[in-house]
């Protein structure tokens, strides 16, 4: 089953206001797909209810084949959510092994892991230090790493390079793409239009709708412009025109 995630009409409101209307979508083993759109577009609400933590108004999730909510899929997902879950009265080390325990990883290769999740976002020198003397941006990072730490099939990054230098973000696309060619499925959102650009395919969501998804290269030939920026733009102008139409 190619298929690691598939959203199937889901709705979703919140005190009556509508946050996410007739979404569809696939996430495919061996791809990154990227949900790009502004803060308050519905992505984290989206990412939560793929996680089985909120449950649709209407609709459908699978994940692995089985419908969401499901405690023992979670075991499969590597979940990076937007605000960091760190103990900060336990060492960078400490979080990483007790994350580790949570996902029952074979205690002789749980620092071996470690190392190498640690390595990824530059964070070996900070393995020994409290997590409450870190910055904003290494919270992200260790936050990073215990997403990674269980290897798992599924991959769900909320906004993963924020406050991530340059030259660190490009290390963590090269590990993504290397655990997509692996057979994973990776899910990111971002407002990043670099991060973007690096998705195998995008879906753009715009107050709670999907304005546009393909390939980057695809959307830019489908608007005739030449970045993600101006087709996000033009998608969106597309997309009010249509609503006002309907209405």
């Amino acid at each position: 089953m190619n298929e690691g995630i598939v959203v199937t009409d889901i709705d979703k409101s919140f005190n009556d206001k509508l946050v996410l209307e007739s979404i569809n979508l696939t996430a495919k083993h061996h791809q990154i797909l990227g949900l790009l759109g502004p803060s308050g577009s519905g992505k984290t609400t989206l990412v939560k209810m793929i996680m089985g933590m909120t449950n649709p108004d209407n609709g459908t999730i699978t994940v692995l084949g089985n419908q969401m909510p499901n405690r023992k899929v979670l075991q499969s997902i590597g979940f990076m959510a937007q605000e960091d879950a760190l103990y900060d009265s336990l060492s960078a080390r400490e979080n990483l092994r007790f994350f580790a325990e949570l996902f029952q990883i074979n205690s002789q290769k749980v620092e071996n892991r470690i190392n190498y999740v640690a390595s990824i976002v530059n964070l070996v020198p900070d393995l020994n230090k409290l997590v409450s003397n870190f910055s904003g941006g290494m919270k992200r990072r260790l936050s990073l790493a215990i997403s990674l730490i269980a290897d798992p099939e599924i991959l769900i990054l909320d906004e993963p390079t924020v406050g991530i230098d340059p030259e660190l973000r490009q290390q963590i696309w090269k590990e993504l793409h290397k655990y997509r060619d692996e057979g994973k499925a990776i899910v990111i959102t971002t407002h990043v239009m670099e991060d973007a650009a690096q998705c195998d395919q995008l879906v753009m969501i715009r107050d709670g709708r999907i304005i546009s998804s393909g390939t980057p290269i695809e959307m830019e030939r489908t608007y005739h412009v030449n970045n993600l920026e101006e087709v996000f733009l033009a998608a969106g102008r597309n997309n009010s025109n249509e609503n006002s139409i309907n209405h």
